[in-house]
């Protein structure tokens, strides 16, 4: 079974991830901030993140920066949800090695397809 980690501060967000992913027959781990994304990462080795980018200490951005220069982190899929919509900060998540961008609020079905998608050109 396919593991996902959650990373976001708003409890009903990680329930609601936490619940959509498990339907859809994922493990889920989660994590409300960005240092403990990253021990996650260490502990745990999730096949997929969904990262938020406004986190209390370390932004989505820097997680995704640190992950992207270790080993494990160099290939793991991530996409980043966030509640900002500007052009320059998906430009920004993308050139940092992000492999979507999605907006809240996101339609889920959609969400759940690319989680799979990805996971399958992972494999």
């Amino acid at each position: 079974m396919p593991k996902v980690l959650v990373v976001d501060d708003e409890p009903n967000i990680v329930l609601s991830l936490e619940f959509l992913m498990q339907q859809a027959g994922f493990e889920v781990t989660t994590a409300e901030d960005g240092e403990s994304a990253l021990a996650r990462v260490a502990e745990a080795g999730p096949d997929l993140i969904l990262l938020d980018i406004s986190l209390p200490d370390l932004s989505g951005f820097e997680v995704l920066e640190r992950l992207r220069q270790t080993p494990r982190g160099e290939t793991l899929p991530i996409i980043m949800l966030t509640a900002h919509g500007r052009e320059v900060e998906r430009e920004k998540g993308l050139a940092l090695g992000a492999d979507d961008y999605i907006t809240k609020p996101f339609s889920t079905q959609a969400l759940v397809e690319k989680v799979k998608a990805l996971l399958d050109e992972a494999r």
